[in-house]
């Protein structure tokens, strides 16, 4: 009998070119390369914090959900990271001066129309963000406190302070991904939206270029 691959596998290897290409679009790869500027990193905090915004608001409706709730922890919450940096960064008026890409906003809409409604794409966005922050973002945070003299204002979010292993709290997340009780079909209507997360991610990425390429990227924060 062939062996059954485990959900958390399967996603994974199904949404790794995903993943990738959103990683080594031109706007991050150029931030992470020392290529970028202050301003570049201000404007990508800023449209995380849109992001964010929608997904955790979607964790306080979904963690009733039996199917959802396992995958909710405060331990990930970003929003007060977010903005302590956006304090940092910008100033009190913040929220005064951010404003939503396009990209980002289609981003939001998806989050809001079905982050509340369906536990599978909620989960589908929530991983998306989380177990990337979790792993990559984690080198992120320390790259950008180099290149821009950060200590830890100002790189919050990268900052998991109540998570002591990350390794093994992204073990036990896939444990929950393989328990989850979704059928075969369930279980790709998950990584089509995962896929999706993903193409909005690198769209961000794609708009922030044409905001620095344009000299608009200060409008946005």
């Amino acid at each position: 009998m062939t062996p059954v691959t485990p959900f958390s596998t399967a996603l994974r290897e199904r949404s790794s070119n995903a993943h990738s290409g959103s990683e080594h679009a031109g706007f991050m790869s150029d931030l992470m390369k020392g290529e970028g500027t202050r301003e570049d990193y201000i404007a990508l905090v800023a449209q995380h914090w849109f992001m964010y915004d929608a997904i955790e608001r979607a964790a306080d409706v979904m963690r009733n959900d039996p199917v959802a709730a396992p995958f909710i922890s405060d331990k990930l919450t970003r929003i007060p990271a977010l903005e302590a940096d956006l304090e940092f960064l910008i100033g009190p008026d913040w929220r005064e001066r951010i404003a939503p890409l396009p990209s980002t906003q289609r981003y939001v809409d998806r989050i809001n129309e079905v982050g509340s409604t369906w536990a599978g794409g909620f989960v589908a966005h929530h991983y998306t963000r989380y177990l990337g922050d979790l792993s990559g973002g984690q080198f992120i945070g320390k790259l950008m406190a180099r290149q821009f003299g950060f200590e830890t204002n100002g790189i919050g979010f990268y900052v998991f302070d109540d998570i002591a292993d990350p390794r093994a709290f992204k073990d036990v997340y896939r444990e929950q991904l393989d328990a989850a009780p979704w059928d075969a079909d369930e279980q790709e209507r998950v990584i089509d939206e995962v896929l999706r997360a993903y193409q909005f991610n690198t769209d961000v990425f794609v708009d922030l270029a044409a905001a620095k390429a344009s000299g608009r990227i200060a409008e946005i924060a």
